[in-house]
């Protein structure tokens, strides 16, 4: 008797790039793709209109929905789905970020297909996948530095500090923000000096490009 293949749901905004994994993912015997989108947004339809995979591949940079968003949501409303994340970034904020959304693996899009099967292979029977090079940046988030400090604690932001910083990377002033948020602006002043210190930048420039390194804004 035939082994049922892993159903997965792939989500990715290049189309080029979505087709072609698509293929190469449906060329492995062990999984098929029932469906493929283009962002968060259209994932959740997929999910509502009776889409049901056993595992989502997920695009980490994406509009209208991101990855870490669209993670986010499926650890609440469909925590039995497993998450394999694709992604260009592998800070340390990222990873974290992606951690505590409850994904359950980590994969470079520069990865090697044999690598790609395998790790879909870990995730869909119930483990984990970190390539090496992942796993050696989550080890030195839990190593002290010369301060006594663990380096996790600056890789933990809080939702509220995660919105500032994309408001703080467009050309709205800070009062606009403040207004964004429904706040007021010296609870900004506030978030943004704490964020300063936090990840020891020293202007809102490096506050953005803190940002766009660590994947908390694409464009």
């Amino acid at each position: 008797m035939a082994k049922l293949q892993c159903k997965i749901l792939l989500a990715d905004d290049h189309v080029l790039l979505r087709d072609a994994l698509s293929s190469l993912i449906n060329s492995f015997e062990e999984f098929i793709v029932v469906k493929s989108v283009g962002n968060g947004r259209e994932l959740i339809n997929a999910l509502e209109d009776g889409v049901k995979p056993d595992l989502i591949v997920l695009d980490l940079n994406m509009p209208l929905m991101d990855g870490f968003e669209t993670a986010k949501w499926l650890s609440k409303y469909h925590p039995d789905i497993k998450i394999l994340i694709l992604t260009m970034y592998d800070s340390e904020i990222a990873l974290i970020r992606l951690l505590q959304t409850g994904v359950r693996g980590f994969l470079k899009k520069d990865t090697h297909p044999s690598e790609l099967r395998y790790a879909l292979k870990s995730v869909s029977d119930g483990g984990f996948y970190y390539s090496h090079n992942t796993t050696g940046k989550l080890a030195t988030l839990f190593q002290k530095n010369a301060d006594n400090h663990s380096l996790i604690e600056k890789s933990l932001l809080t939702d509220i500090e995660i919105e500032f910083l994309r408001y703080a990377s467009t050309d709205m002033t800070y009062k606009e923000i403040a207004a964004k948020m429904k706040i007021t602006p010296r609870a900004i002043d506030g978030y943004r000096d704490a964020l300063f210190e936090k990840l020891d930048v020293k202007s809102r420039v490096g506050l953005a490009i803190y940002a766009v390194k660590n994947g908390i804004v694409t464009f």
